[in-house]
C-alpha cells in the first residue's frame, strides 16, 4: 500500500508538473523514426546520498545527475569514450600540460528562483572557474576534494596551504581568458584527465544557487542538463521532467530530450521490483535476482518463457564487489590476518551457488575484467586454501582461531542480495576459520558515513568504475590522501592504506603517457596492493540486465553508466 500511494503520488506530481511539456511534445512530430513522448520508469533498492555535485559518491546519486548536470566533456554511452559536452571542442598542447575548451554559447542553467528573474541565465566560463576552484576546498559536502592533486599546476601548493592552516592561493593551473573559454593547465600529462573532467565532481553549477541554498544542493539541483527535479519523496520516488529549454539537438535537428520525464522509485526487495518490471510498471531491471536466474535464463543465457519478451543485455562489467578492512584497527593492522580471510573464501562456490553466474571469482587482482590493454590474468590473486588460511592465522597468534575477538560485518541491502553473500562467507569464515562474525545491516547513506569516518572495521562494499580505466581502481589505495587524523574522513581510500613504495609507483604511471607502458605499471600496482590484501576480494560483476520491449537507444555498458536524454520509446 505504501508503494502504490507512492506511485500514485509521483504520477500525479508528473501530470501536474509536466502538462505544458506533454502536450508540446505530443504535438511534435520528429524528423526520423524516434518519437517523442513518455516517462521512464527504473527503480533502485537504496535511496540516493546526496544529489550535488561534489558529494556524489554513490551510485544512485550519480545516475540522477547524470540527467540533470553537466561537465565539459562527458562520456559516450555506447563506448565510454570523452566526447564534448558543454566545451563544444578542445585543443591539447603538443606537451600535453595545457587543455583549451572552447564552451558552447547556448546553454542556459534551469529555471530556479536563485536568480533574480526565475529564469536560468546563461552559462559562462566564470561558472567552470568558480566550480572548479570550488571543488578544491575541504568541506564535509565536498569528497572530489583530492582529484586534482599531483595533476593540476598548483593544485599542491594550494592543498599544502590548507593542510597548513595557512590562506590557500587559487589553483593557478585553473583560468578563464574569456567568457567561452576554460584553460587547464597540468603539472604532468595525464593520461586520464578527460575521465576526472567527466566525473560528476566536475559538473557546473550556478554560485547563485550555492549561496541561497547551500548545503540543501544535496536535495535542491540546478543545472544544466536534459531534466530539471521536480520531486523528491524521501524513500519513495524521484520525479524528474523534461528541460523544454535544453541545448541539445540530435543530427536530424530534433529537440532533446525525447522522454516526457524519469520517474525513479526505491523499492527495497529484487523480487519485488521484478514483478513491477514483469507488469510493465518498469522500463528497466538492472541485475537478475540471484533466486530467478534459472526461472529467467537457460543453460545458454537465454530469455526463456514468458521472458523471452523482454529486451537482455548482458556485458562485462567494471566493477569488484569486496569486503574492507580498516587497517588502523589492530585486529586487522597485521597482514597476515588479511590474507588468511581472502584464502578462506571459496569463491567459485560463492559465484557458482549463491551470485549464480551474476559475476565471477575475483581471484586476479582489485582490477576486474574488461579494461582494453589491461591483462588481469598477469595478477596472481587468492586461491582457496584453508590449510595456508589457517597457518597464517596461526602465525598471527591465534592457532584454529583461538583468542580472535568476535567482529561484525557492517553491509547495506542491495535488495537482498547483499545479506545472501554475507551469510555464505559467515559460514566460510566460521568452518575454515573457527570464525564469530555477526552481520550488522543498516541503510546505505549510514554505511558510507560509517565507513568513511572509520566507524566500522569491516564492512561491505563494491567499486563500480567512474571512468573506464584501472586507474579509478588503483586510486583507491593512494596513501597521500589518506588524513592524518585516524577519524578524519576518508573517502577514496577508506581502508586508509599507506604504502610508501606505492604511492611512487602510482604517481608514475600517472604521468606515464605511453598507453602500454602505463598498463605494465598499473598491473605492478594491482600486485602490490592484492598482496598487501587491504580488502578481501569477492567476485568481479557481470552486467545483466533487461528492457521493456519499447525502449529504444538505451545502450548497456561496463559502468552502467546512464544517460537518457536520447532514450525513447517505441510505443
Amino acid at each position: 500500500m505504501r508503494y502504490l500511494i507512492a506511485l500514485l503520488i509521483s504520477v500525479l506530481l508528473i501530470a501536474c508538473n509536466s502538462n505544458d511539456q506533454k502536450s508540446e511534445t505530443a504535438k511534435k512530430q520528429a524528423l526520423g523514426s524516434v518519437k517523442y513522448g513518455g516517462v521512464l520508469r527504473y527503480n533502485e533498492t537504496e535511496f540516493f546520498k546526496s544529489l550535488f555535485p561534489h558529494n556524489i559518491t554513490e551510485v544512485v546519486g550519480h545516475r540522477i545527475t547524470n540527467q540533470i548536470y553537466e561537465g565539459l566533456v562527458r562520456l559516450n554511452p555506447a563506448d565510454l569514450t570523452p566526447e564534448p559536452c558543454l566545451a563544444s571542442s578542445w585543443q591539447v598542447s603538443e606537451d600535453a600540460l595545457s587543455y583549451t575548451f572552447k564552451l558552447r554559447t547556448d546553454v542556459r542553467f534551469h529555471d530556479d528562483d536563485c536568480f533574480p528573474s526565475g529564469k536560468g541565465r546563461l552559462l559562462k566560463a566564470s561558472d567552470f572557474l568558480w566550480c572548479l576552484q570550488r571543488v578544491c576546498e575541504p568541506s564535509a559536502s565536498n569528497q572530489g576534494y583530492s582529484f586534482f592533486k599531483n595533476i593540476i599546476a598548483g593544485a599542491n601548493e594550494h592543498y599544502e596551504a590548507l593542510e597548513a592552516g595557512k590562506a590557500a592561493p587559487p589553483v593557478s593551473g585553473i583560468s578563464s581568458p574569456d567568457d567561452s573559454t576554460i584553460i587547464i593547465r597540468l603539472q604532468q600529462p595525464s593520461a586520464d584527465l578527460l575521465y576526472r573532467l567527466a566525473l560528476p565532481f566536475m559538473a557546473v553549477f550556478p554560485k547563485e544557487a550555492w549561496d541561497k541554498y547551500g548545503e540543501k544542493m544535496a536535495s535542491h539541483t540546478v543545472g544544466t542538463g536534459p531534466f530539471t527535479l521536480r520531486k523528491v519523496l524521501p524513500d519513495e520516488a524521484v520525479v524528474l521532467a523534461r528541460n523544454k529549454n535544453y541545448w541539445g539537438i540530435d543530427a536530424l535537428g530534433n529537440r532533446l530530450p525525447y522522454l516526457d520525464g524519469v520517474k525513479l522509485s526505491f523499492l527495497r526487495e529484487e523480487k519485488t521490483e521484478m514483478l513491477e518490471f514483469r507488469q510493465g510498471n518498469l522500463e528497466l531491471k538492472y541485475r537478475l535476482p540471484f533466486d530467478q536466474i534459472s526461472e529467467i535464463l537457460d543453460e545458454q543465457g537465454n530469455l526463456k518463457g514468458e521472458y523471452s519478451k523482454f529486451q537482455l543485455q548482458t556485458i562485462q562489467e567494471l566493477a569488484l564487489q569486496y569486503y574492507g578492512f580498516l587497517l588502523t584497527d589492530p585486529i586487522f593492522r597485521d597482514k597476515r590476518v588479511r590474507q588468511a580471510f581472502n584464502l578462506a573464501i571459496d569463491r567459485k562456490k560463492l559465484v557458482d551457488f549463491t551470485v549464480k553466474g551474476e559475476g565471477s571469482p575475483a581471484i586476479h587482482g582489485v582490477v576486474p575484467f574488461g579494461f582494453s590493454g589491461y591483462d588481469n590474468t598477469a595478477v596472481k590473486g587468492y586461491d582457496f586454501d584453508p590449510e595456508k588460511a589457517r597457518k597464517l592465522l596461526a602465525e598471527a597468534g591465534y592457532p584454529n582461531g583461538k583468542g580472535f575477538p568476535s567482529i561484525s560485518l557492517e553491509i547495506n541491502s542491495g535488495g537482498g542480495r547483499n545479506e545472501k553473500v554475507a551469510e555464505a562467507i559467515q559460514s566460510m569464515l566460521r568452518d575454515n576459520l573457527s570464525m564469530n562474525v555477526e552481520i550488522n545491516q543498516v541503510i546505505f547513506a549510514q554505511h558510507t558515513e560509517n565507513i568513511e569516518t572509520a566507524k566500522t572495521s569491516f564492512w561491505r562494499l563494491g567499486w563500480q568504475a567512474d571512468y573506464p580505466d584501472p586507474n579509478n581502481f588503483l586510486n583507491l589505495f593512494y596513501g597521500k590522501i589518506v588524513p592524518k587524523d585516524p577519524k578524519a574522513r576518508a573517502y577514496m581510500n577508506s581502508f586508509r592504506y599507506v604504502n610508501p613504495k606505492y604511492d611512487e609507483l602510482f604517481e608514475k604511471a600517472l604521468a606515464t603517457t605511453d598507453a602500454a607502458e602505463r598498463m605494465k605499471l598499473y598491473l605492478q600496482l594491482d600486485q602490490m596492493v592484492t598482496d598487501d590484501a587491504p580488502l578481501l576480494l569477492i567476485y568481479y560483476n557481470l552486467n545483466r540486465r533487461l528492457l521493456q520491449p519499447w525502449v529504444r537507444n538505451l545502450p548497456a555498458n561496463g559502468m552502467e553508466y546512464r544517460m537518457f536524454r536520447e532514450v525513447w520509446f517505441d510505443k
